[in-house]
């Protein structure tokens, strides 16, 4: 079980732990870790979200570590990401900081249970679906909740972030 698994269960939120295979490139690597999690799980591309850190300056806390939940169908717009965080500008953060940050690995950071809980920003369109999919803390493992649920937990702001 996961910190991701563990923050929902404590805080009685219903989810579902959807697992699936992980299928490698011929390299051994993969790198958009969302559109498998979406293929291999029958699910449409605009309902599995993925899972960002940024790095915002200009705002008050800053530099700050910003998560930001959008769709895998899309890009995250750096000026939208920073305006939702009350910043001037945002940048992907180092991988190695964002997994130091989220004791997650790229490609498992999940937005609960993180070892530092950051401020979160969720693209406004999860509000469309009953049930969207987050990862669940590692490769091969998402959440499948509520974006209510979701919003609540994490005391998100909901904001368009995509390009």
């Amino acid at each position: 079980m996961t910190p991701a698994v563990k923050m929902l269960e404590s805080a009685g939120i219903g989810h579902a732990i959807c697992e699936y295979d992980r299928h490698l490139s011929g390299d051994g690597e993969l790198r958009e870790f969302g559109k498998e999690a979406a293929e291999a799980l029958g699910l449409s591309a605009d309902e599995v979200f993925k899972t960002l850190i940024v790095v915002v300056e200009g705002a008050p806390c800053s530099p700050e570590m910003v998560v930001a939940v959008l769709p895998v169908s899309c890009q995250l717009s750096m000026k939208l990401i920073a305006a939702a965080a009350g910043a001037k500008k945002a940048t992907m953060c180092d991988p190695a900081a964002a997994e130091r940050s989220s004791g997650y690995v790229v490609g498992g950071i999940s937005p609960f249970g993180q070892r530092r809980q950051l401020r979160t920003v969720v693209d406004e369109s999860a509000l469309l679906f009953d049930t969207i999919y987050v990862s669940g803390g590692k490769r091969g493992l998402d959440i499948g909740l509520a974006p209510g649920d979701l919003i609540g937990v994490l005391h998100a702001i909901v904001a368009p972030v995509t390009a």
